[in-house]
């Protein structure tokens, strides 16, 4: 068993796909319509084209709100991404103009950081051990 695919839900599915390709560095894998607004949009890392999928889903769901609301109240990032460097990463984006809640902070082995994704969600990069 494996992971194939993961979501997050998004405001504005044409922004967040305009984030996470130009912003991000992630790659378009399907752009399907889904009855009149809705798409069914993934992106892949570009290491990975076959890798896990990244679904931004529409957060049209009205439990879709409160949940990620809570979460942001609270500084909880609704997903996490591995990056190579999480300070070379931080100042990438940070210059690209993303807003960090949380500058990287070094734990143990591994060192994180918390942006904005600009459609609801607190996203954390982290650089695993080797």
């Amino acid at each position: 068993m494996k992971i194939h695919l993961t979501s997050v839900f998004v405001d504005d599915q044409a922004k967040a796909e305009r984030f996470y390709t130009e912003t991000l560095g992630f790659v378009k894998k399907h752009d399907v319509p889904v009855g009149a607004q809705d798409r069914w949009l993934t992106v892949v890392s570009p290491e990975e084209p076959g890798g896990t999928e990244l679904l931004l889903e529409p957060a049209g769901h009205p439990a879709v709100k409160p949940y990620r609301d809570a979460l942001v109240a609270d500084g909880i990032p609704i997903a996490q991404f591995a990056v190579a460097d999480v300070r070379a990463e931080y100042d990438r984006l940070t210059a690209l103009g993303v807003h960090f809640t949380q500058e990287p902070v070094e734990m143990g082995p591994v060192t994180t950081a918390v942006f904005d994704d600009t459609c609801g969600n607190l996203i954390q990069i982290a650089t695993q051990p080797e």
